[in-house]
């Protein structure tokens, strides 16, 4: 069964707490490699079926209305995987 996967981030002029915690932890643990951190979700939705075009845009208005707050977040990427 195909899967489409959401993925969401917090706005890029917000503040990401959960990503600042883990790159201070980052830190105190030696790992030097990465300079930021930004913590976002991931839904994954599993579809009875083919994924058509009508079902691609039924899931942008579920990610968009639904899975993801317009105010502190971004839908930045809808993908079929299989």
């Amino acid at each position: 069964m195909p899967t489409i996967v959401v993925d969401v981030m917090p706005k890029a002029e917000l503040l990401d707490p959960q990503g600042k915690a883990v790159a201070g932890a980052f830190s105190r643990l030696g790992v030097s490699d990465f300079t930021s951190v930004r913590i976002g979700k991931r839904f994954e939705l599993t579809v009875e079926g083919e994924v058509t075009e009508d079902v691609l845009a039924e899931a942008k208005r579920v990610a968009d209305e639904i899975l993801s707050n317009s105010v502190i977040e971004d839908v930045v990427g809808i993908e079929v995987v299989e």
